[in-house]
Parts: structure tokens; C-alpha cells; sequence
């Protein structure tokens, strides 16, 4: 039976070529690959053929009667078209040969270890990459055109993170190989190639990676829209069981601090927040700025109107309706049926309205709680307990 070998050639230089990649590719009397990948190989006998496309790829080697390889950058295993050709050659023996990643390369290179990096890609893909920054210590990025390295860097900056330092790699194990290295405000806006890759070394990574984060009321900045305080805002989060990945909406986001709760849970993830006041928009804006939640996407408009050209949500907050608490509910069943939902409700109407909503919607796992705290208050030696006033807070889910 033939064989279709899927070969990592490293960055490149043939120099990154395993040996036994290379005795195996004089064996095969077909290459497939990207054109600048067949280049590093002029001297071979063999067939070759251009392709890109995974499906025509597949086709080729189906229709080759013999031994022939797929070359592929780098690892194979490592963000490469090789995972939907193991798809598509389901039918094809089919043996991998792992080559030297960029990984692996960059992080010899700067005698960094890296079996505790984070991976993480922007090649032509979405990534909260500033929220994985912030996070690890260490994180590996492949760059793109659609973000580059000193574009990344200008958004770190921006973000608060300017300090981390920022190690550049281009034209990797060829002879005009550069290394850069700065912290990320020195680096930002700063010319490089689209396909670069990144180490970030962040000397203090948050904290947060499970449940609902520790967010204090002193660190937001405060105006007269009101505000979801921190004892009701935790509860709220956990019981939205929000995960790193969610997609959430807050609608009635006002000053954005369940949002902003809800962005550092949701680190990999994405938080829009929904509000319709432009002083509240405006407050919310300077406290996604001074926390450097890069994932908080802020939304002006009234809800449910601008609800329709959001992603699918996870969870939903709502922190304000305007009554139009049934339409909300809508908008979030019809995008995700078994979408998570909290609420809080200060007056009797809205709480009657919630309970409503859960009711004729069919919301499953329904809880309601009801919280009185107070805070205290420092006078002169004495701490004063300052009551605040009761909140109902309900959730639950879609029961489809």
C-alpha cells in the first residue's frame, strides 16, 4: 500500500530538516506543497506540484500511484494544515514526520525554556492575545498580517501591559535572521514582518483563571450612573458560571462593572456590553481602559435592537431593560437555546418581571436569591455598617 508522508521541514533552511524526514524524502516520487516549500528542495528527483488548498492536496495524493510526501512549515502538530488532511486522507495510510517548530527553534534561540509557554496564534485568526498576555508568564505568538508585532505591541501598550518584554523573531535559521528585543512600548508601532514570532514574558500575571475574580468597588472610577456593587457583582458572575472562554452579554452594562467582572472570568473569551446612556458609555469606556480589558467590547444603543448583529452568547447579565425584559430574553434564546441568564432586580416590578420571564420561557435551574449587606464606613475611630438597599438576584438557563 503507498504511503503519503506529511514532512515538517522546519522554518525552512534545510539545516531544520530532521535526517530521517530527509532519507524519507528521497524516496518519494512526488512532493506537495506551498511553491516556497518545494524551492528549498531544487535538486530533487522527483515530481512536484504546487497546491495550498487541503482538498486538492488530498486529491493529488489519491490520484499519485506510489509513495509521495505533503511538505508542511515547521511541525505538523503545531498550527499546520496537517490536522484537516488527517481528516480528508482518513482513507490514505499516512505517516508524520515532525520537523523543528518555530516554538522550539525561537526558544533555543533565547535559552528560554518552554514546556510552561502558552501558544497562542493570530495568523489569519481571532485571539484574545493582550487577555492571554496578561495571564501567563510566558506566551509564544505567531503573527500576520491582520496583526503584526509592533501592531500587538501598540496594543499592549495601550492596555497597560508597555512593560512586558517583547522578544521578535524574523526569517528564522535563514542567514538574515534578526532577534529584537525591547518592552512592548518600545517595540510598539514598529515596522516588522507579518509572518514574525513573538515571546512575551510578563512578570506578573493575573491571578484569575476559575470563577468569579476578585474586582473591588475602589477600582473603578465613579460618576452618578449607578453601579452594581462588589458583593452583589461576584454572586452575579459566579451564578452566570462564567468560563475563560464565554461569550457574555451585559445589557444595561452602565458603569461596566459586571462587564468588566466578566471580561477578567472570561479571559479568553469576549464581554459586550450594552448600554444606552452617554455618560454611562463614557464612564464605562475610561474603566475598560484603566483595568486593560482588551475583551470588553463596548455596544451603544438600546437593547433589543442592537442585539441582533452580536455573537452567540454563553451568558447573559441584565443589569437594566427598560422594560423590555421578554424581548432580551428573546433575542439570547433565539442565538443560543440553553444560554445562561442572571438578572438583578432592586424593585418589586422587576423582580415580578424576571420571575415572569423565567416562567414563560421555560428557564431551567432556577435560583433566586435575595442579598442585604452593608459596608462599612470609617468615622473618625469608629467603622459605621452602612446598609445598602436589598437586590434579588435570579438565574438560570434555557431549557431547550
Amino acid at each position: 500500500m503507498n504511503t503519503c508522508y506529511l514532512i515538517g521541514i522546519g522554518m525552512g533552511n534545510p539545516d531544520t530538516l530532521t535526517v530521517g524526514a530527509a532519507r524519507k524524502l528521497k524516496t518519494c516520487g512526488l512532493l506537495i506543497g506551498a511553491r516556497r516549500m518545494l524551492e528549498a528542495f531544487p535538486d530533487h528527483p522527483g515530481q512536484k506540484l504546487a497546491l495550498i488548498r487541503a482538498e486538492d492536496i488530498a486529491d493529488a495524493v489519491r490520484s499519485y500511484d506510489g509513495d509521495c510526501a505533503v511538505l508542511l512549515s515547521g511541525d505538523p502538530g503545531f498550527y499546520s494544515g496537517a490536522a484537516k488532511l488527517y481528516d480528508l486522507l482518513h482513507d490514505v495510510r499516512v505517516e508524520t514526520l515532525p520537523g523543528i517548530s518555530s516554538l522550539n527553534y525561537f526558544c533555543a534561540r533565547l535559552q528560554i525554556p518552554w514546556q510552561d509557554v502558552k501558544l497562542v496564534s493570530v495568523h489569519g485568526r481571532e485571539a484574545n492575545a493582550v487577555g492571554e498576555i496578561q495571564s501567563h508568564e510566558k506566551t509564544f505568538l505567531l503573527t500576520g498580517s491582520n496583526c503584526t508585532a509592533g501592531d500587538l505591541c501598540a496594543l499592549l501598550t495601550r492596555m497597560g501591559l508597555g512593560h512586558v518584554l517583547v522578544h521578535v523573531g524574523q526569517r528564522l535559521s535563514y542567514a538574515e535572521e534578526q532577534i529584537i528585543t525591547g518592552t512592548a512600548a518600545e517595540l510598539a508601532g514598529r515596522d516588522f514582518e507579518s509572518l514574525s514570532v513573538m515571546l512575551v514574558e510578563n512578570p506578573a500575571p493575573t491571578g484569575w483563571k476559575q470563577g468569579a475574580p476578585c474586582l473591588w468597588d475602589s477600582r473603578f472610577i465613579r460618576g452618578k450612573t449607578p453601579m452594581t456593587k462588589e458583593n452583589i457583582r461576584t454572586l452575579a458572575v459566579a451564578r452566570l458560571a462564567v468560563r475563560p472562554d464565554s461569550t457574555v452579554w451585559d445589557v444595561g452594562a452602565g458603569t461596566g462593572s459586571v462587564s468588566a467582572a466578566c471580561a477578567m472570568a472570561a479571559w479568553k473569551g469576549q464581554v459586550w456590553a450594552v448600554e444606552k446612556e452617554p455618560e454611562a458609555l463614557e464612564l464605562m469606556a475610561r474603566n475598560k481602559e484603566a483595568l486593560g480589558l482588551v475583551n470588553l467590547q463596548i455596544v451603544p444603543g438600546e437593547a433589543p435592537a442592537v442585539l441582533a448583529g452580536l455573537p452567540k452568547p454563553d451568558c447573559l447579565f441584565i443589569g437594566g431593560s427598560s422594560g423590555s425584559m421578554a424581548e432580551i430574553f428573546r433575542a439570547a434564546l433565539d442565538q443560543n437555546p440553553t444560554v445562561r441568564i442572571c438578572l438583578t432586580a432592586v424593585s418589586l416590578e422587576s423582580l415580578t418581571d424576571g420571575l415572569a420571564c423565567m416562567e414563560q420561557f421555560g428557564m431551567v435551574h432556577v435560583d433566586i436569591t435575595q442579598i442585604t449587606a452593608a459596608q462599612s464606613k470609617t468615622l473618625g475611630r469608629y467603622h459605621m455598617m452602612m446598609g445598602q438597599n436589598p437586590v434579588w438576584i435570579l438565574s438560570g438557563e434555557g431549557g431547550a
